[in-house]
């Protein structure tokens, strides 16, 4: 009788554990053991479509940067401004990220887009490479010198000397691209020079380059404007209230033309998305 008692308790012990075990189970968070990419993305994520671009061109921003010293953070975020991550018609339709125009000299093809006129000449590149190669090339000019005179991985002086030289009429510009780099870690892209001789020997083979382009270019490609348009555009951040029909009643445009701006296939927009208002 003594062992039967015993064995009694002992099983009436087993199924007091196995009811907390079950209780413990039943009370764990919903979210428990899932992983944060699982998460809806909180206030402030960077939208996907970002993501995806900057994965796909960095190699190239990285090559760019190690042959002429622009840092490859500065590269990527004015592209990522510039094409709409990639979606904007000139990016889609002729691999031309930074809405270079054709210049006097351009034998290449070409589409023709409204800008400053109806119908402004953009360069047709052969691939999206060629694009980012002949922005390097559009930078190498005598308004553009004193930036190579910077550290390849000052992204910041980079993005304050851009607006100084002209590049961009828009105030917030320097504020536009530091936040793109920041908000996607693009400085870990970006190189320090290896040593002093190395970024004299830099600085020097730059400025031979763009002797060399002032002195052969004939005076028509010279003209920048003639070659692109200073950046002007109207920038909007998205907010976790926001919706894109608010955005336009706000901003005093239609939504197709934000749509078409961004290069949006519906009127889903992310919190912390970029949005061009106008260019």
């Amino acid at each position: 009788m003594k062992n039967k008692g015993l064995f009694f308790e002992f099983f009436l012990a087993i199924l007091v554990l196995g009811s907390c075990a079950s209780r413990r189970t039943v009370l764990q968070h919903p979210e428990h053991g899932k992983s944060r990419t699982e998460h809806t993305p909180a206030r402030g994520a960077v939208p996907r479509s970002g993501q995806m671009y900057i994965a796909q061109y960095k190699d190239i921003a990285i090559a760019e940067m190690n042959q002429y010293g622009i840092p490859a953070s500065i590269k990527l975020a004015q592209a990522l401004l510039e094409s709409g991550n990639g979606t904007s018609y000139l990016a889609r339709e002729a691999n031309n990220h930074f809405g270079i125009k054709c210049g006097g000299v351009w034998e290449g093809k070409s589409v023709t887009r409204p800008d400053d006129h109806v119908r402004d000449c953009f360069r047709v590149y052969n691939d999206p490479e060629q694009s980012f190669r002949d922005h390097s090339q559009f930078l190498l000019r005598k308004r553009y010198e004193k930036l190579f005179t910077l550290d390849k991985n000052d992204y910041k002086s980079w993005a304050k000397g851009l607006k100084a030289a002209g590049y961009a009429t828009n105030p917030r510009y320097p504020e536009l691209l530091i936040d793109l780099i920041e908000r996607y870690q693009l400085y870990q892209y970006d190189r320090p020079e290896m040593s002093y001789a190395g970024k004299e020997q830099r600085e020097e083979k730059v400025e031979e380059i763009i002797q060399e382009k002032e002195s052969t270019e004939p005076p028509a490609k010279k003209d920048t404007e003639e070659l692109k348009s200073a950046v002007a555009m109207v920038i909007y951040e998205v907010k976790a209230t926001d919706t894109l029909f608010g955005i336009s009643q706000q901003q005093q445009v239609s939504v197709d033309q934000i749509k078409q701006l961004n290069g949006l296939a519906s009127d889903e927009i992310f919190v912390g998305q970029l949005l061009v208002i106008s260019k």
